[in-house]
């Protein structure tokens, strides 16, 4: 049986945000809601579908409240980026991120905190917000991401056909030309990408971790943060946009007091080596990774 789900919009600037609800399903006690978020050129139907797979599904079915974000421009948020969007991740980091944690905790007035969860440069985002509000720092229960990395140091052909070649030269030509990368015109990704977002994300992954706005040092309130338990998981086949070795030079990084790290790899007892979407998306994730997953929530939730 799929979970009941429910879309909801957060008015934001000229537009709205939207959250794709998935309400618990049974609980025998008041547990964490939990928000997800996706990475670049990407929605959030990377956890959820309208038939009840995905980890949003999957947590729902485990007694979890869970809200998944789209961030504005993308799946159900208004405006759509086309050339005359103008927001970046900057935006994300400072307003989303902050406003949807607001309006989660005042939905569930019983809870102080909010789990989050991310995939690729979700990731990224919601340890940028972390490291420089405080105040997240103490309503954020967890921080679980998935293939998330900062910086790309891996070197293969394959890595310089998809990042070298495509994300850093081709994408910003299109953007050059159309004002906003129309990852769906090329069938690439799950969503559009403005013009400020790829060109900040590009220069994050070969640069400084220096918000482009305003010149906020995430690399260095990063230090001195008050982490949240944190766990990152990382795909056997996930080689070039989540590359082990690459997330856990972000989890070093960001130095986090209490981290774990899984590599979902046959060799260490998973079912499959996943890669960078499947390893959410893969139809055996239910009974791979996901139990253990749901097992974390739980304890944190004691």
């Amino acid at each position: 049986m799929s979970p009941t789900q429910q879309s909801l919009f957060i008015p934001y600037r000229q537009g709205q945000l939207h959250l794709r609800y998935i309400p618990a399903q049974t609980s025998h006690k008041r547990l964490t809601p939990i928000l997800m978020l996706h990475g670049a050129m990407s929605n959030g139907r990377v956890f959820y579908s309208d038939s009840g797979r995905g980890l949003g599904c999957f947590m729902a079915k485990q007694g979890f409240d869970v809200y998944v974000l789209d961030t504005a421009g993308r799946g159900k948020s208004t405006p759509l980026i086309d050339k005359q969007y103008e927001l970046g991740q900057g935006e994300v980091i400072r307003e989303q991120l902050p406003l949807v944690q607001s309006f989660i905790l005042k939905r569930h007035p019983m809870t102080s905190k909010v789990h989050w969860s991310a995939h690729s440069w979700g990731g990224v985002l919601m340890a940028s917000s972390l490291a420089r509000f405080a105040d997240l720092q103490s309503s954020v229960a967890s921080l679980l991401t998935f293939g998330s990395k900062r910086t790309i140091k891996i070197k293969s052909l394959r890595k310089w056909l998809m990042v070298d070649l495509f994300w850093n030269r081709f994408a910003p030509f299109c953007v050059s030309k159309q004002g906003f990368f129309d990852a769906n015109r090329y069938r690439f990704g799950m969503d559009n990408e403005s013009h400020q977002s790829l060109l900040q994300s590009i220069d994050w992954v070969r640069g400084e971790w220096i918000d482009h706005d305003d010149q906020f040092n995430y690399a260095l309130a990063a230090k001195s943060a008050n982490w949240p338990s944190a766990w990152f998981i990382a795909g056997e086949n996930d080689t070039v946009l989540g590359n082990p070795s690459d997330v856990q030079d972000m989890m070093a990084e960001c130095g986090f007091q209490q981290a774990k790290y899984t590599l979902l790899a046959k060799k260490n007892g998973y079912l499959n080596d996943y890669g960078h979407a499947d390893m959410l998306t893969h139809k055996e994730a239910n009974d791979d990774h996901f139990m253990q997953i749901k097992k974390w929530y739980l304890e944190l939730s004691d």
